[in-house]
């Protein structure tokens, strides 16, 4: 049974860093994608960013330049979140997905194929 675990959710004032993590058991290949997303109380779901296996990155206009995606050779995904702001307050899920894709993605990330339990990132102000 594939399982998606993350750690490294918290509290952080505004202009402070956190860093996440998401770490897989039971899947012996390599996802060819691995991503974030948060959903905000009342919200829907959205994407933060994403990485492939060849190193393409992705990131949504709101976090890029702050939060910064990264993966080992083990799927495990990471995410580095600097200058946070209060919006960035939200639960943080990471999802991978195993094969390519040509076409467009979803804001809710239909095409992921698993996903994490999720967490909570607070940011004061």
């Amino acid at each position: 049974q594939v399982q998606l675990m993350e750690s490294g959710g918290g509290s952080v004032q505004a202009g402070g860093s956190l860093s996440l993590s998401c770490e897989t058991s039971g899947y012996r290949d390599r996802f060819f994608y691995m991503g974030w997303f948060r959903q905000a109380p009342g919200k829907e779901r959205e994407a933060v960013a994403r990485i492939s296996s060849l190193g393409e990155l992705w990131y949504s206009g709101s976090v890029k330049g702050r939060f910064i995606i990264s993966r080992d050779a083990e799927n495990t995904v990471y995410l580095q979140l600097n200058s946070v702001k209060p919006e960035d307050t939200a639960t943080y899920f990471c999802a991978a997905r195993e094969f390519i894709r040509v076409s467009g993605w979803s804001a809710e990330g239909a095409e992921y194929d698993f996903w994490g339990q999720g967490t909570q990132v607070t940011v004061s102000s």
